[in-house]
């Protein structure tokens, strides 16, 4: 496809892209970036437009595949710019420096996890030890699905002595 060609099929479809970009973006400014962001992509990629296809229904996805993009990376950056202070109510009095509660918990809980059946506690260990889970498949000699089931159920009876032990502690997974 030519400029001209690009510019021929572009111009009427101007009005129909920029009200689809103010439906999707909800503001005149981010519409227009939109628009500028998605004309240069489409024009950067005439080349793999097919000649007899439906011009406006290429660019509009293209469109939407920027503004999904964009919406991603918004999200993803508001989680990773925040001030570290923000998290400091997460690291407040979470170390354990070796009291006495502290190791009696910790041999408990290894005790637990000695506890559990060998098909059980191998996965479990090398997991929390770092081990991907192709690389305690490859190991133990066994399937990946089932390593990882193997990993789910021991969490899930761990998490249940636990509670049986110490009454309902709201354990969640970082």
């Amino acid at each position: 496809m030519t400029t001209l060609e690009f510019n021929a099929n572009y111009k009427p479809l101007e009005d129909l892209l920029f009200a689809f970009a103010m439906k999707l973006t909800r503001d005149k400014v981010n519409a227009q970036d939109l628009m500028q962001e998605t004309l240069c992509r489409a024009y950067k990629n005439k080349n793999r437009f097919i000649e007899g296809t439906n011009f406006k229904a290429w660019i509009t996805t293209i469109m939407r595949n920027n503004y999904i993009n964009d919406y991603r990376k918004l999200k993803t950056r508001n989680k990773v710019e925040a001030p570290i202070e923000d998290y400091g109510y997460m690291v407040e009095n979470k170390a354990t420096d070796g009291n006495a509660t502290s190791i009696i918990m910790m041999k408990e809980l290894t005790n637990m996890v000695n506890s559990l059946s060998d098909s059980f506690q191998k996965p479990f260990v090398m997991f929390k030890d770092g081990y991907q889970y192709d690389e305690i498949a490859t190991e133990m000699n066994i399937p990946i699905g089932t390593v990882k089931s193997r990993i789910f159920f021991a969490r899930k009876k761990l998490k249940g002595m636990v509670e049986a032990r110490y009454g309902s502690l709201n354990i969640r997974r970082a």
